[in-house]
């Protein structure tokens, strides 16, 4: 009897025991370091006469290592490597590691470059997630995005994905919104430390749509630590001095993010964001007007700089090309910028009464434009009924269909499409 009571305490205090254990490590701060590229992926690189080649590849891993030993002396962290050596790891093998570890914060560490073989552009600059896409931010998201194509699991998950197109971009705008406050409170500590202890030029905080901090589900920032094509950022970067301040720099700001977010509080130590209130439709929807031309443009034409979703409305023998349609305030907004962004600098946003009727004359379908008549046996002639032709200028324009509205056009316009008759225009005609 004794003895059983023994065993039921032991139990117990075995059961205590591994409860505090298990609630202790529920406590650790979680950390994913990402050192940039790897492997057959050797990122930017310039070679220099006394420096030697300098390898975005060797620099990140070099921090992070340095980064994450500084980290493992602290029991509260928890450091989980994408990489500790010279391999390449997929994006998706990236994130997905952050995710299944449900991280507290993931640190993506980068060396930058302009197109040129040198430049006298130097510092550092830390990236966050976001719809901001000016122009030196385009080509950052460009350049770390294209390494998708390296790997074929990434061009598998990212297949309809085209790191070159504004509207992919543009479209993952939304998806880190939830992480957003805590990734620019990690990145301008970050930032703050690399201008103030290290004397370094801060380039600031930017926003741009990268892959590696899109799929995560946590505060997330990628880093770009200096210029490799700048001599004085290539040799600072290059040294042990370089890495061990620029890792300094970096635990510190975790340190000071670990604490401001214990004193916000919040699910998982993150700040608990404010409910934006429920968007409400526009009456109206609204197409940006990207130019008019009298030249008829296909899709993916260069002149269209990269956009796709675009709308052609034929008036006065000039076409206007018309990107997306919202009735979505933020939606039209973030279009305009877009079109903006990837050079169309005139463009601007045109409201269309929804389903409105023309008062005067109607709107038909251009379904070819040729040199020549069509041939009697041509599929368009064969699959259509009620085509007209008529003759301009040495040309042949065959239409077809008489509608009222903008919205019966365009869906006449895709079930012909589906029946193989594309590249038509929508084309309003007043009489």
């Amino acid at each position: 009897m004794i003895t059983h009571s023994f065993s039921i305490k032991r139990y117990f205090l075995l059961f205590f025991v591994l409860l505090f254990t298990l609630s202790g490590a529920q406590k650790k701060f979680t950390i994913v370091l990402d050192a940039g590229h790897g492997g057959t992926d050797i990122g930017t690189n310039r070679k220099y006469s006394d420096l030697g080649t300098v390898r975005e590849k060797d620099i990140t891993l070099a921090i992070v290592l340095k980064l994450g030993k500084m980290l493992e002396k602290d029991k509260d962290y928890k450091v989980i490597y994408t990489r500790k050596f010279d391999e390449y790891p997929s994006l998706s093998e990236r994130t997905t590691l952050a995710n299944r570890s449900k991280a507290d914060l993931f640190l993506s560490i980068h060396v930058n470059a302009s197109p040129s073989s040198s430049t006298e552009t130097n510092g550092t600059e830390t990236f966050i997630q976001g719809p901001n896409q000016n122009r030196t931010n385009l080509e950052v998201a460009k350049a770390e995005n294209d390494v998708i194509y390296l790997d074929e699991k990434d061009r598998e998950m990212f297949a309809s994905y085209d790191p070159k197109s504004p509207e992919s971009l543009i479209a993952l705008k939304i998806q880190q919104s939830k992480y957003l406050e805590s990734s620019l409170l990690i990145g301008s500590l970050v930032e703050e430390n690399f201008s103030g202890k290290d004397k370094r030029f801060s380039r600031g905080i930017k926003q741009a749509d990268l892959h590696v901090l899109r799929m995560n589900a946590m505060p997330s920032v990628l880093i770009e630590t200096g210029f490799v094509n700048n001599y004085e950022d290539a040799s600072y970067l290059s040294s042990e001095k370089g890495q061990n301040d620029i890792a300094n720099s970096i635990f510190d700001a975790i340190q000071k993010f670990k604490k401001a977010l214990e004193r916000n509080g919040g699910e998982k130590g993150h700040p608990k964001l404010a409910e934006k209130p429920e968007e409400k439709p526009l009456k109206n929807d609204f197409r940006i007007l990207l130019m008019s031309s009298p030249s008829k443009y296909g899709a993916g034409d260069p002149a269209l700089k990269g956009l796709n979703y675009i709308l052609p409305v034929k008036e006065n023998g000039f076409y206007k090309y018309y990107y997306g349609t919202t009735n979505l305030a933020s939606v039209r907004d973030a279009n305009l910028k877009t079109a903006r962004d990837a050079g169309f600098n005139n463009a601007t946003s045109i409201s269309f009464v929804p389903n409105q009727k023309l008062g005067m004359g109607f709107y038909t379908l251009e379904i070819a434009v040729t040199d020549q008549k069509l041939s009697s046996n041509s599929y368009i002639l064969n699959s259509l009924k009620d085509v007209n032709r008529d003759k301009e200028n040495g040309k042949f324009y065959y239409t077809y269909g008489k509608f009222y509205s903008l919205e019966e056009a365009i869906k006449t316009q895709k079930e012909l499409e589906e029946k193989g008759v594309k590249n038509t225009v929508v084309q309003k005609v007043f009489k």
